[in-house]
């Protein structure tokens, strides 16, 4: 105890260093703003001093006392003017990385509120003007989607990109007030949910075909063809057996030779799956509050009004301003047409419509139908539910509808929905999901997926190449009634944002015959 007393003794006598001012200060909280939007949005009546922003070139417009630069940072599809003393502007260039000090004062010319008189600049990452390829003038998307690295510093294109931002955050907050659980689904599968074979095959560097010299350093890397992944529907209906109802936004691939504006290879799919759902309305009234949700929750963002901006030459690559405003305006009305199939195709019979595809019951509607059933249906305006379409057209794990409420043979169609939006078409695609291990069988052996072993030998010769088995077993032990869906991620940011093609949706697009970076 004696030995400890004067330490402590010492210690209630000692005294603290003083802090430096600049310490001192960081304990209080800066109300300037830290981003060029931040700033835009800072109107004071008087001058703010000791301010600090920090900003890529966007263009320099030069006098001979004063140079005005315009500075974007990736947060507003505006610019923030900045006044600088020509002894401050070398290396001011168009692309440089830079951070201005000095005021932020009303401005005295038009086009802006507010301006900075920079007092001091700091090139923190030079630009060679001669050679940065996104000159202030009009760039093509054709053009941009050549420099995927340097598209998103684009104005538009990174508001494109904030926009996807706040929509996920939206989403996020849409599917935790109910409870849903997000989870993380595999990307390397070994199954095929959707059986169409247009899949990107993965193996290693070394992987070599078997053959009876075969080492066993040269077994390939996985025991069973592996895949990208389709679609996380499956591994979903697993997790759901354990979490109850849940959701994913994950990377999905598609091995199609297609070059349209709607496909990409590598694209999202926001998918969910409701665990113990008794009936395919409660999947569909699930999708409706869900993107009526997304067009209320974002209507007076901030990124949605510069989306909705039409300026030179840009705007003939966007949807015009007032059609995009309908689309938000159909995804907020309170009730969306439902209707089936079967009536779809007798209301294009009966229509006058001279469709270079006729439609015929049992054939997979085309856009052009599509685009005619969201037109008449939907009044081109709301979105429109296509439900209960032929089994054979259909994915093998898809319910069998006993009823169809009469329109159909008993067991000749599914339960399930396609979302069709005006211009657009489909972008949701749903159903229950078979969950009676007979009826999933025999859906299967219908489509020649799987023959089931007769015999302990057959099953073990079929042990590599059979990688449904685990799907089977989900029915095996305690399996409900569930059901869910897929959302076309990408092409609902298009839609929403009036962008023509989906290729534009996304940083770094990859469709057949590009993956440039």
């Amino acid at each position: 105890m004696s030995l400890i007393l004067p330490l402590l003794r010492g210690a209630s006598r000692r005294r603290f260093p003083k802090l430096p001012a600049q310490a001192v200060s960081r304990a209080f909280i800066s109300t300037a703003p830290t981003s060029v939007a931040g700033f835009l949005d800072f109107k004071p009546h008087e001058t703010v001093s000791d301010v600090k922003v920090d900003g890529y070139v966007r263009s320099v417009r030069s006098q001979k006392h004063r140079h005005f630069v315009a500075l974007g940072d990736g947060s507003s599809l505006e610019s923030l003017q900045a006044v600088v003393p020509a002894d401050q502007a070398e290396g001011l260039t168009i692309g440089a990385a830079v951070r201005l000090y000095g005021s932020w004062i009303p401005s005295q010319g038009r086009g802006q509120s507010h301006e900075l008189q920079v007092e001091r600049t700091s090139i923190l990452g030079p630009s060679d003007a001669k050679t940065f390829p996104l000159q202030k003038k009009y760039q093509t998307p054709e053009y941009l989607r050549t420099l995927p690295h340097l598209r998103p510093r684009v104005p538009f294109n990174s508001a494109l990109l904030r926009f996807r931002s706040e929509v996920i955050a939206s989403l996020t907050k849409f599917f935790g007030n109910r409870q849903f659980v997000q989870t993380h689904t595999p990307i390397l599968t070994s199954s095929d949910c959707e059986g169409a074979g247009q899949v990107f095959h993965v193996s290693a560097d070394h992987d070599v075909p078997p053959s009876s010299s075969t080492s066993e350093t040269d077994k390939p890397f996985f025991r069973r063809p592996v895949y990208t992944t389709v679609s996380s529907q499956l591994h979903l209906e697993a997790l759901a057996q354990g979490l109850g109802d849940v959701w994913t936004l994950s990377p999905t691939f598609r091995a199609e030779q297609s070059n349209t504006p709607r496909h990409l290879s590598e694209f999202y799919m926001l998918e969910a799956e409701m665990s113990f759902a008794d009936s395919l309305h409660s999947v569909m009234d699930l999708v409706e509050d869900m993107l009526r949700h997304i067009s209320i929750d974002l209507a007076e963002s901030r990124v949605r009004k510069e989306l909705l901006e039409r300026v030179g030459e840009r705007a003939s690559d966007l949807v015009p301003a007032e059609r995009v405003n309908q689309r938000w305006e159909g995804l907020m009305q309170k009730a969306w047409p439902r209707i089936t199939y079967t009536d779809a195709i007798e209301l294009l019979k009966a229509s006058n419509e001279p469709f270079v595809h006729s439609p015929i019951w049992g054939e997979d509607l085309q856009t052009e139908h599509e685009k005619y059933i969201a037109a008449e249906v939907g009044n081109d305006n709301s979105p429109v539910f296509v439900t209960n379409y032929p089994r054979d057209i259909k994915a093998f794990y898809m319910k069998v509808d006993s009823e169809d409420g009469g329109k159909s043979a008993p067991g000749t169609t599914v339960e399930c929905f396609d979302l069709l939006v005006p211009d657009f078409c489909e972008i949701v695609g749903g159903s229950m999901r078979e969950h009676r291990l007979d009826n999933l069988v025999q859906s299967m052996r219908d489509r020649e997926i799987v023959s089931g072993p007769s015999s302990q030998s057959d099953a073990e010769s079929q042990s590599t190449e059979n990688n449904l088995d685990w799907y089977l077993d989900l029915r095996r032990w305690g399996c409900p009634p569930h059901g869910g869906f897929g959302l076309g991620f990408d092409r609902l940011i298009c839609y929403l944002s009036g962008v023509q093609t989906i290729r534009d949706t996304t940083a770094f697009p990859r469709w057949y015959g590009r993956c440039d970076c």
